[in-house]
């Protein structure tokens, strides 16, 4: 099942419904955002509006606040370089198993980075220690302050250097983005915000948690779409996969799915019998785009939703399929549907609107 080499080709609409009710949208939502991010383990988050409107989205009644207090009061949740290299929300628990599995591949990628942008080996070196002495002696710190430091010590900075100084920092698991002020969110160092490491998981025991807590937020799905969606290689997945096989739902397409996701709750229904998710409004990068090999499922013939430069917009959700993007202009949301919608779905779209504002707006600002 999981270790099927060719994936397959079409997405039936029970695996789409029972994809969308694994990823919190349809179903009973989670409490709080920390559920939400430990539910899906990671969370895309290069774009600051995108990741708190994936916990609006999932969490009834939560604002973008709460995700703020969790970063900052709480440091229940981090947000860090995991995942194919690419920025993302995690809980801080599972910061220490997640980041040993993908910190390797993410440092291959940055290395050949500093040749592209001029950066010796030496001035990495120097720029990663600049970074750490900076922030014990004066952390939390955001990236312009860093920026100084660094070119205060002559390391490189323009162009992409600065960030990559900053990756190459949180590959070696020195530093992780932290507290959120004034709207930035600082780096910090991991053993001064997070404190000492738990005892280290072994691979293989983490490559079974891998699997298992992503088939619970994205089954049914396939080896090819968790190597794609962690970043990772495939025999590593696979042997994931095989660890926990016990817990599999017997299926015939070549897909895996737990027989019972992890805590509360009925077990996942192999069959297809979940409920579609209603109508919704998700942020930029929602991870429903980004879980699996493929994303036409949820686009269709729709692929606007995804810029000339990678960029994911935000987009309407009905009936399983994208059906238009939306804007925030002015403080008020904007749809552009890809055709007309019926009453029912406009009016759950306007509600959907009007709890995006919510969530949006400033902390005791008024509606």
């Amino acid at each position: 099942m999981a270790g099927r080499d060719t994936a397959p080709d079409e997405v039936a609409p029970a695996v789409a419904a029972a994809r969308l009710a694994a990823q919190g949208l349809a179903g009973t939502a989670r409490c709080t955002a920390v559920d939400a991010v430990a539910h899906l383990l990671a969370v895309q988050a290069q774009d600051p509006r995108g990741m708190r409107l994936t916990i609006r989205s999932r969490v009834a009644g939560s604002h973008a606040t709460d995700v703020d207090a969790a970063l900052t009061r709480d440091r229940s949740l981090v947000v860090t370089w995991l995942n194919r290299g690419t920025l993302h929300l995690v809980r801080a628990e599972d910061y220490w198993w997640l980041h040993p599995l993908t910190a390797p591949r993410t440092q291959a990628q940055i290395r050949r980075r500093f040749t592209d942008e001029g950066v010796s080996p030496a001035q990495a070196e120097k720029g990663v220690a600049v970074v750490e002495r900076a922030l014990a002696a004066d952390g939390p710190l955001g990236r312009g302050a860093l920026r100084e430091r660094l070119r205060g010590a002559g390391v490189p900075v323009d162009g992409q250097a600065l960030i990559y100084v900053l990756i190459e920092a949180a590959a070696r698991g020195l530093v992780v983005r932290g507290p959120v002020t004034g709207g930035d969110q600082a780096y910090v160092l991991v053993r001064d915000w997070l404190g000492p490491a738990p005892e280290p998981r072994g691979r293989d025991d983490a490559l079974a948690e891998l699997a298992r807590r992503y088939l619970a937020g994205h089954g049914p799905a396939t080896d090819r779409d968790l190597a794609r969606w962690a970043g990772l290689p495939l025999g590593d997945v696979r042997r994931g996969l095989a660890a926990i096989s016990a817990d599999l739902a017997d299926r015939d397409d070549g897909r895996a799915q737990l027989r019972r996701p992890p805590g509360p709750g009925p077990a996942a229904p192999a069959g297809g019998d979940a409920r579609m998710a209603p109508p919704r409004l998700l942020g930029q990068f929602d991870p429903v785009l980004l879980g699996w090999e493929s994303r036409d499922w949820i686009v269709g013939p729709h692929r606007g939703i995804v810029t000339s430069n990678g960029i994911f917009r935000p987009f309407a959700l009905v009936e399983g399929r994208a059906a238009g993007t939306w804007a925030v202009r002015g403080g008020r949301v904007e749809l552009t549907p890809f055709a007309p919608l019926s009453a029912a779905v406009t009016e759950a779209l306007r509600a959907e609107a009007a709890d995006v504002e919510r969530f949006l707006r400033p902390a005791g600002r008024p509606g």
